[in-house]
């Protein structure tokens, strides 16, 4: 499965914000954007504010391609099914993002980031509906219930995670912290999901 594995603090330096790639690293003094806000590489500083207006809108697709994990070819893949569907294609794109069982585990706090989560899904911690996913990218629906395996209930990992989580954080989502399960109880809206992106600027970039 390809994947990006260089360093992920430059993909947020990259974009000027916190893309919260690290987990715990990002809520500490110790995040480098804390120090260097400025892209990464010797011209950094002097890109403040010079980007074309296709520079900004390819900006915008690459923050969302690395806050989630995706390449390109599969960031293509889901505008194409987004831009597919019935209502505003942007807004379709980041639903069909957030239903990936990576995002959710995320979400739901028991992995401190998406990669971490990705990692724990391919070593089969968790089940969607009792059964064992190991697809990062499986999107889930309404009704399904995403548990940690019972012999997985003693990470520390998890727990770790989960005490950054507030309850409530995500209508969209239930958790019982007491059993480690978790129900996507509805698909979220826009106004549901709290990133700080423009994704009309995706729209515009795919439709040139």
């Amino acid at each position: 499965m390809a994947r990006y594995t260089g360093p992920s603090c430059k993909l947020c330096r990259r974009e000027r914000q916190k893309l919260f790639l690290k987990g715990v690293k990002c809520h500490t003094e110790k995040c480098p954007l804390e120090k260097r806000n400025y892209a990464p590489g010797e011209h950094g500083l002097g890109r403040r504010g010079k980007y074309s207006e296709y520079g900004v809108q390819l900006r915008e697709k690459q923050k969302v391609k690395r806050i989630y994990g995706l390449l390109e070819a599969q960031f293509r893949i889901y505008f194409d099914k987004a831009n597919r569907q019935k209502g505003v294609t942007g807004e379709n794109l980041l639903i069909l993002l957030e239903r990936r069982l990576d995002n959710v585990v995320y979400r739901l706090g028991f992995a401190p980031s998406r990669k971490a989560a990705r990692q724990m899904i391919l070593h089969r911690h968790f089940t969607v509906n009792g059964k064992i996913v190991n697809i990062p990218s499986y999107l889930l629906s309404p009704g399904d219930k995403i548990a940690v395996r019972e012999k997985s209930k003693k990470l520390d990992v998890i727990h770790n995670a989960l005490r950054r989580v507030k309850d409530g954080a995500y209508n969209w989502l239930s958790i019982d912290k007491a059993n480690l399960v978790g129900v996507f109880e509805q698909l979220p809206k826009r106004e549901d999901i709290q990133l700080n992106v423009n994704e009309q600027l995706i729209v515009e970039l795919y439709s040139k």
